[in-house]
């Protein structure tokens, strides 16, 4: 049968079909079920059990589903609120903020706010982040949000820390390099040069002190090796038998441009266990950062103190104990000279005053004649040597009167021409005009003979010159303090000569008294000491330059004075000695003496009353105050002085001249016999002529009416 076309059979079939089909569609709806309800389980589980806080959150802020997370944060006690909206449970503070997230997320899909602070009921309150996310919600048209909060407490604490700790730190940071600015700052403002160097001795610090003192820039020393300024130092480094704090000593260093210094220096080492690797290349080989890892990165500070300063001071003040101990023998040598010349003075009065007697007595023809001239030459030779020994001795200021130098050195030169050997000329460099000086022309006629006897013995029997050189120049700084002169205008008196000249060693010694390089017989060594002596006192100086067989150079040194010369004075009239039985008392305590004297004056028509103890003479004057017209007494008697007896004698009779003989006799010696009232100082040893006018002048002048 067929229906409208469609037969049965095939309906039947075309409906097993379908219900076959309908069977499958409900297995597989069967199994969709089944997944969806797994994954709706599973999910709830998911949800129940994830270690945050999950919430489901309509845009009304309803909690539509919260797991067990969020109850134990939001209501940890069932007494507490229950979690139905969740913006109750944020903080006021962070209120806005969240609601502000909320509508970022309906619009964007996904918002989060950190550090939210939310109430925890019971518990307080903590801080959490907030995530949201926006699900699809077609039932309804409120948008569905799920929210996660994660507690931030533990991790707050653990920032908090960190916080503080990284605020120390940079707290310990700022002091560290406030310390490093301010050790640099005290390095840089050292006085002392300071240098650091590592293990390998390389500088790495090298202060502005350490500029100064080694003469090199600080980015030359940077590298270099500390042998280059102090080798000795970087020995005793290298032997590593040096404290970590130690006082080294004193030692030599060498500057950039070579020059030998002195320093002190001090150490300080420090030895580092951790050190900062160095910058090296790739391809430095293994073996040799081995060595460098053992020295543990010591770092060695070197302090270096100039010790130049210091070396000058001590050389200066060894020069000053040099001086002084030369000035001691000096003194020691001018006391001497005092105490010698008394006795040898009286000696030599009585050869002198006999062999003039004698000559006196002795016919014109008689052979012994010669004998006396001879002992009478002898005699003021030695006379000589006595007054170069008191000029050597004595330190008060000569008799200067301003004079020309020309005139001395013509005068001197024409004494010289007389010993000049035949091979030896005499050249003179004196010009017609030159400054004045204030001098006394005795001795600086002595000192130019001296010096130029000294040339004419060093020349000996060889050819030879010496030459007399007079000029005027200026002195100025420094030169001036070589020799200890103010700068100024000088007048220079220079003997030159072609002798053997002298070594070093000698010409730090010649002016030392009785030194001398010359035989036994042909030199006293006193010649130079008494030029020295007399520039001294002329407040001069005197230069020596010498060089061995190229001869010598003296140069005297005058200060040049605006004063004229004072035109010399007529010489009195030495009229003939007649005592007229004038009445002498005559008082010494050499018997030698006093018994020439007696003679002398006996021969001039004196009556002469002789005493060697000046305590009989007091008392003989004493007994007879009117029988004597002059009295002559030694300055220098044992146990009494003139002074004393001199006195005395004014004490008794005021108007008696009275005159004081001595050989050593100083400024103060005669300021004082002049104030205690003596008419004059009779200078021993001196001709009986001399003697003899003294006695008549002072005799007359006593006579003189007032």
């Amino acid at each position: 049968m067929i229906i409208d076309g469609y037969a049965p059979s095939q309906m039947i079939e075309d409906l097993r079909k379908y219900q076959a089909e309908l069977e499958i569609q409900n297995k597989a709806l069967r199994y969709s079920q089944q997944e969806a309800e797994g994954a709706s389980e599973r999910f709830a589980t998911l949800f129940s059990n994830v270690p945050l806080a999950l919430m489901v959150v309509d845009e009304e802020g309803l909690v539509l589903a919260s797991n067990a997370m969020a109850l134990r944060l939001f209501q940890p006690l069932e007494s507490d609120a229950p979690l139905n909206f969740l913006l109750p449970f944020v903080d006021a503070e962070h209120a806005d903020e969240v609601a502000v997230a909320f509508s970022s997320a309906k619009q964007e899909g996904t918002s989060e706010v950190n550090e939210v602070a939310f109430l925890a009921g019971s518990r307080g309150s903590f801080t959490g982040d907030l995530h949201i996310a926006r699900i699809e919600n077609p039932l309804d048209e409120l948008a569905h949000f799920i929210c996660a909060v994660i507690d931030q407490g533990p991790l707050l604490t653990q920032r908090h820390a960190l916080q503080e700790s990284a605020a120390v730190l940079r707290q310990r940071n700022e002091d560290l390099l406030l310390s490093e600015n301010r050790m640099a700052a005290i390095i840089n403002s050292s006085l002392d040069a300071i240098l650091c160097i590592d293990e390998k001795q390389c500088i790495t610090v090298f202060n502005p002190a350490a500029t100064a003192l080694f003469e090199c820039p600080a980015d030359q020393a940077f590298g270099a090796q500390l042998g280059h300024f102090l080798p000795d130092v970087e020995l005793a480094l290298s032997a590593g038998n040096v404290p970590a704090q130690a006082m080294l000593g004193e030692f030599t260093a060498t500057t950039l441009l070579g020059k030998q210094i002195y320093v002190e220096i001090s150490v300080s080492l420090e030895r580092r266990l951790r050190t900062r690797a160095p910058l090296r290349l790739p391809d430095t080989d293994p073996a040799d950062r081995r060595g460098e890892q053992s020295a543990h990165g010591a770092v060695t500070t070197i302090f270096a103190r100039d010790l130049t300063a210091k070396k000058m001071a001590e050389a200066q003040r060894t020069a000053l104990e040099t001086q002084l101990r030369e000035s001691q023998k000096m003194q020691a040598m001018g006391t001497m000279a005092g105490g010698i010349a008394h006795d040898f003075n009286n000696i030599l009065s009585a050869i002198l005053g006999n062999v003039d007697l004698a000559k006196q007595d002795t016919p014109a023809d008689s052979p012994s004649l010669t004998s006396l001239y001879e002992i009478d030459k002898a005699g003021r030779r030695a006379r000589d040597l006595v007054r170069q020994i008191l000029t050597f001795s004595r330190n008060e200021p000569p008799k200067r009167t301003p004079i020309q130098l020309a005139e001395v050195v013509q005068e001197t030169a024409r004494l010289v021409k007389v010993a000049l050997p035949p091979a030896v000329e005499l050249r003179m460099e004196v010009p017609e005009q030159c400054d004045s000086v204030l001098a006394d022309a005795t001795q600086v006629e002595q000192a130019l003979l001296n010096l130029c006897t000294n040339a004419l013995l060093a020349i000996g029997q060889n050819k030879g010159s010496v030459t007399i050189e007079l000029s005027s120049t200026d002195i100025n700084l420094p030169f001036s303090d070589r020799f200890g002169l103010a700068p100024g205008r000088y007048v220079t008196l220079r003997v030159r000569d072609t002798g053997g000249g002298m070594s070093q060693e000698t010409m730090q010694r010649i002016f030392e008294p009785f030194f001398t390089t010359r035989q036994v017989g042909q030199g006293t060594g006193l010649g130079l000491s008494v030029v020295h002596g007399i520039m001294q006192t002329h407040q001069g100086a005197i230069d020596v330059q010498s060089t061995l067989g190229q001869g010598s150079v003296f140069t005297l040194y005058f200060p040049a004075t605006s004063q004229l010369p004072v035109a010399a004075a007529e010489p009195e009239v030495v009229q003939e000695v007649r005592g007229r039985g004038r009445h002498v008392m005559y008082v010494d305590d050499d018997q030698a003496l006093v018994f020439l004297v007696a003679r002398v004056l006996t021969r001039k028509g004196f009556a002469v009353t002789t005493f060697t103890d000046p305590h009989e003479a007091q008392a003989a004057l004493q007994a007879q105050p009117e029988a004597f017209d002059l009295l002559v007494t030694d300055y220098n008697m044992p146990g009494y002085s003139g002074v004393d007896l001199l006195r005395h004698a004014k004490a008794i009779r005021p108007d008696l001249p009275v005159a004081l003989a001595s050989g050593y006799v100083t400024p103060e010696i005669e300021q004082r016999a002049l104030q205690e009232g003596a008419n004059a100082l009779i200078y021993k040893p001196n001709d009986v002529n001399e003697l003899c006018e003294t006695v008549q002048r002072l005799i007359s002048q006593n006579d003189a009416p007032h």
